[in-house]
């Protein structure tokens, strides 16, 4: 009997077809291990894994990454764009007004898309997008206080 094992990030980029480097394979290892990262705070990870990594290369990895769906990105309103490592499930995510700090939140009801459109104008529906906005619990015992 075998035992699995978890494939490594060199292995999942080349199962999706991307060209394994250092820089690749930090930045999928910083997004995985953060929270919503934004550009900068991925490309400060990734530099401080493998040393000089240019801003431009660090946005041309994440658009491959985001392509082959390793990576997620989420654009909350008046926020920069953000990434994940959570993908191939269809949750949603809460922002706080105050501080924008982001969380994820399970799918609102039953399986992916979890909404019903009113109207789907003819479309497939596969996927529903939703950000719920509020106070973290920091934020709010702040107000509070």
């Amino acid at each position: 009997m075998t035992a699995s094992r978890t494939p490594t990030t060199a292995a999942e980029l080349r199962g999706a077809g991307l060209r394994v480097t250092a820089a690749r394979v930090a930045l999928l290892e910083t997004v995985r291990e953060g929270d919503h990262l934004d550009v900068e705070a991925i490309a400060s990870g990734v530099r401080d894994r493998v040393g000089h990594v240019s801003l431009q290369a660090v946005y041309e990895a994440l658009h491959a990454l985001t392509a082959v769906g390793l990576v997620r990105r989420i654009e909350p309103a008046g926020s920069a764009a953000r990434f994940e490592g959570r993908v191939g499930d269809n949750h949603h995510h809460v922002v706080c007004r105050s501080c924008g700090v982001v969380a994820d939140v399970d799918c609102a009801v039953g399986e992916a898309p979890c909404l019903t459109s009113s109207d789907d104008r003819g479309f497939s529906i596969d996927e529903a997008e939703v950000i719920y906005w509020g106070l973290c619990p920091d934020c709010s015992t702040a107000r509070s206080s």
